[in-house]
């Protein structure tokens, strides 16, 4: 691609680079100059403009940019008509935005002219909202770039992973200490967190903080639900303790205890009939962002969630501190995280 300065007598099939007013006349950057175009320059009294002129092998901005955003597009992304070099793309559901950093570094990686920007992998998403945008930054790259950008977006680098409307049962442990409002407190909460995925609580118990007492409101509720979370009256500390011994008795397992984000980190995950089960950490009673909201979506949108995933959760991992816990990192640890 020609770029720089050329007599207006010879801009015809030039792109604009800048914009030009004068005497009424407005042409915007990025116009591809017709004859009309170059009379009217030439009667403002313009001799000079700088365009930008394609050569062979050029692909235009937009076709480039459209090319690679339908190439990273994946399962429930629409991808909307380039302009300016740009273009956009959108989630077609609600849903967990997978992103994967390597696809997106891999195309960036290419060359300057191409680029791709997205929110961050693992989002949760609401139908329309933009998703990524794939911006050609001059007015026409080489093919040899674009195809290059093409074959590093093999594997579709983007997709969203619909929510689905899981049943889920709940299950909190009490101890003299507890108060019934907290727990009620905690089940709204819980409804918030989950309602815009379409999932609904249809089982609730409230049992002693005992590992039998547990066993028995797991194995009540165990055919009814897709997923189980229990809320402890005591955080987890230990493998041997209330909550996964309970999960072990009723013929479950453990997939992974504590993760590598706080708040969340006394987070337990486990398998019970095949079916995914939680055993929340404290910090799960507040709103607030925390790590089990991060694995909550993985799998309200049926993402996979296994011990080796949990464990790159570190980056990024130290979150906004809850109210319920001031400067726990200043001073003694919390046990209710």
């Amino acid at each position: 691609m020609k770029f720089g300065p050329v007599g207006v007598d010879a801009a015809e099939g030039g792109i604009l680079a800048h914009s030009v007013k004068r005497d009424g006349l407005v042409l915007k950057k990025g116009e591809r100059l017709t004859r009309e175009h170059v009379a009217a320059l030439q009667a403002a009294g313009l001799s000079e403009v700088v365009v930008a002129q394609l050569e062979e092998g050029d692909v235009g901005e937009d076709a480039a940019a459209s090319r690679l955003a339908k190439a990273i597009a994946g399962d429930n992304v629409r991808v909307d008509e380039a302009f300016t070099g740009r273009s956009n793309l959108f989630a077609e559901c609600a849903g967990l935005l997978i992103a994967e950093p390597a696809f997106v570094d891999a195309i960036n990686a290419v060359d300057e002219q191409v680029t791709v920007a997205t929110l961050p992998g693992y989002r949760t998403v609401v139908l329309g909202e933009m998703i990524a945008t794939v911006k050609v930054i001059p007015f026409a790259v080489q093919s040899q770039i674009l195809d290059a950008a093409l074959a590093a977006a093999v594997g579709k680098a983007l997709r969203v992973a619909a929510f689905s409307p899981m049943r889920i049962g709940v299950v909190s442990t009490l101890l003299p200490g507890l108060k019934p409002s907290t727990v009620e407190k905690t089940l709204r909460v819980m409804q918030e967190r989950i309602a815009p995925a379409g999932a609904t609580i249809v089982a609730e118990r409230r049992v002693p903080h005992d590992t039998s007492a547990l066993k028995m409101a797991l194995d009540e509720i165990r055919g009814d639900c897709d997923l189980i979370v229990v809320f402890g009256a005591s955080a987890i500390t230990d493998r041997r303790d209330v909550i996964p011994a309970a999960l072990i008795a009723a013929g479950g397992r453990i997939e992974q205890f504590g993760m590598p984000v706080d708040p969340g980190n006394l987070l337990l995950i486990g398998e019970l009939d095949g079916k995914p089960m939680l055993g929340a950490p404290g910090c799960a009673r507040s709103p607030k962002e925390n790590g089990f909201d991060w694995v909550l979506h993985r799998m309200l949108a049926k993402v996979p969630v296994r011990s080796a995933d949990i464990r790159r959760m570190g980056s990024g991992g130290l979150l906004m501190e809850i109210v319920s816990r001031p400067q726990p990192r200043l001073g003694e640890p919390s046990s209710d995280e």
